[in-house]
This record gives structure tokens, C-alpha cells and sequence, in this order.
């Protein structure tokens, strides 16, 4: 009898809690929302590339020819530019930031959250480099090109790994950031490191300014709806002590 109750209590569903349902529902949605807005407009912008939309060919060759007339014209600047892209390089940033990922972890044994940093970063490196050769565009051709750059154009893969990688790193230690001027450097030190490594593209006439729109794009929407993906079915772990030494 004593044997027949327990499996019965243990067959017994648990009650479902409305408020945590509709909650999980709701961030479901935005990660699918998320997604499918970032595709979109990736892709309206790769139509229009493939389709030679006038004003956006008129914009993206003009932006081209005079960040590189600028960069001519200043030596220094121009052994910046090649530096920044040198260090920006999308496997030059992929081991220091799995790096980041491993020692997050290790500080809070954090394992679901570590490895959900990782595989957004490496599968969204690879879903760049399949639109490049889904898209197939020819980069910028110049009379007195500054520097040379090899495959396709579209989208920048300097710009979309680079919004991509911070993006994550900034979600990955989201929970240490207690103070809200933490929180705002962290996100103000992304972008500016993005839009950054936009510039260098442009200036030196390696990227039209739609490929590096169209990176920041994927990058950002990317790491956001994997997160909100990841955030329906995580559960933050209980351990006060880690997330106190990880702040």
C-alpha cells in the first residue's frame, strides 16, 4: 500500500503556474521576433545589394571613396586602420573570446550560460561567412586602393563578428553588473568598439557602408534572439557566493 501511494504521488503532475507560463511564452516570442526581424532586414538590404539599388550604389561608392581619400591623405591614420583590422580579424577575436567565455565559468561553474556564450559565437561566425557566399558580392574596386582585401563583401565579416562577440560578452556577464553605470560602460564600450571597426572597413575601401550596416545588423540580432532564446529554458543558478566574486 505504502509502495502504491508513493508512485502515485510521484506520477502526480505538478501544478502549472499561469504568471510563469505566460512569462516563458512571452520570451519565447521575442527571441522568434527577434530572429525573424533580424533576417528581414538583413536580407531586404542584400536584396537591394543584389538588386543595384541606385541610391543605395550612389551612397555606398561615394562613402567608400572618401574614407579612403582621407585615410590616403594621413600615414598615421592609415597604420591605425591596419592595425585595428589586424586585432579585429574574426580569428583573431574567437580565441580570446571563448577565453573569456571558459574563465567566466570557472569563476561561477555557471556551465548552461558559459557554453550558451560559446556556441553563439561560433555559430554565428559561420552563418556570416554562408551569407557571404550566398550573397556573393565583389568588394569595392578602386583606382588607388589603400589596402586589399580577399573574398566576398557582404556582409562585413570584421563588423558582424565584432558586434556579435561584444554583444555576447556583455549579455554573458549581464547578472555581475550591478550598478547601472556598469551596465551603460559595458554597453557603450560594445558599440563603440562596433561602430569602430564599421569605420575601419569603409575607410579602407575594403566594405561599402551596406555591408558593414548589414554585420551589425546579424551580429546584434543574432547574439539578442539567441540569448532570448536561451533565457526561455534557463535557470539561473543558485550560488550567492560565485555571483558575488564574478561582480
Amino acid at each position: 500500500m505504502t509502495r502504491q501511494l508513493l508512485n502515485r504521488v510521484r506520477r502526480t503532475p505538478r501544478p502549472v503556474d499561469p504568471a510563469r507560463a505566460a512569462h516563458g511564452a512571452r520570451g519565447l516570442a521575442f527571441a522568434v521576433l527577434t530572429g525573424v526581424g533580424t533576417g528581414v532586414l538583413v536580407v531586404a538590404v542584400a536584396l537591394l545589394v543584389r538588386g543595384q539599388w541606385s541610391p543605395l550604389v550612389r551612397l555606398d561608392e561615394g562613402a567608400v571613396q572618401a574614407g579612403t581619400r582621407l585615410a590616403a591623405a594621413e600615414p598615421g591614420l592609415l597604420r591605425t586602420l591596419v592595425v585595428w583590422q589586424t586585432v579585429f580579424l574574426a580569428r583573431n577575436l574567437v580565441v580570446p573570446v571563448l577565453a573569456l567565455c571558459a574563465w567566466y565559468w570557472w569563476r561561477t561553474r555557471d556551465t548552461a550560460r558559459a557554453c550558451w556564450a560559446g556556441a553563439t559565437v561560433l555559430v554565428g561566425w559561420a552563418l556570416s561567412n554562408l551569407l557571404k557566399e550566398l550573397v556573393r558580392r565583389a568588394r569595392p574596386v578602386l583606382d588607388e586602393p589603400v589596402e586589399v582585401a580577399h573574398g566576398y563583401s557582404f556582409p562585413s565579416g570584421h563588423a558582424t563578428n565584432t558586434a556579435l562577440m561584444t554583444t555576447v560578452l556583455v549579455l554573458l556577464v549581464w547578472p555581475a553588473l550591478r550598478s547601472r553605470g556598469l551596465r551603460v560602460g559595458a554597453v557603450s564600450t560594445a558599440a563603440v568598439l562596433t561602430l569602430l571597426t564599421a569605420l575601419d572597413r569603409v575607410m579602407l575601401g575594403v566594405h561599402y557602408p551596406s555591408d558593414v550596416v548589414a554585420g551589425m545588423l546579424l551580429g546584434v540580432g543574432f547574439a539578442l534572439a539567441s540569448y532570448l532564446a536561451f533565457r526561455h529554458w534557463y535557470r539561473p543558478q543558485s550560488r550567492p557566493h560565485d555571483e558575488k566574486g564574478a561582480a
